[in-house]
């Protein structure tokens, strides 16, 4: 049974204040990398040795550039992961609230979407006009 349009407008308004509700969130991925430098006496240019790092980065996209972020300390990468997942939550209510929406689409009555001024305006006559 489909529900009614009160319970579809109550739970609309509940997804609002649940996003309302995320505090900071961002997009990326979190990303290690390693490798060796550029100093050529240092460690990681011996053989077998294992290189730099792990180096965590976050990555994401701005108007389609890749942008990384170093995350220099345990704190920022925490702190990224507590973003990065409020993100995520904001993806699904933002799913849901859309899915909600249109639901109340189908169910509000056509009569209920009309302005006052559509309400006002005379329906045309059914009737052929003589003019030519």
């Amino acid at each position: 049974m489909p529900d009614s349009l009160l319970e579809l407008e109550k739970r609309r308004s509940e997804i609002l204040e649940q996003m309302a509700a995320l505090g900071d969130f961002r997009r990326g991925s979190i990303s290690a990398t390693g490798g060796r430098c550029g100093t050529p006496g240092c460690h990681c240019h011996k053989p077998d040795d294992p290189g730099h790092g792990p180096n965590l980065r976050l990555t994401y996209k701005v108007r389609g550039k890749t942008v990384t972020e170093s995350l220099p300390t345990p704190a920022a990468q925490r702190k990224v992961e507590r973003e990065i997942a409020a993100f995520r939550r904001y993806q699904e209510l933002s799913g849901t609230l859309i899915d909600t929406n249109e639901d109340i689409c189908r169910s509000r009555p056509v009569e209920d979407t009309l302005s006052l001024q559509e309400k006002k305006r005379r329906k045309r006559s059914g009737r052929k006009s003589n003019a030519k």
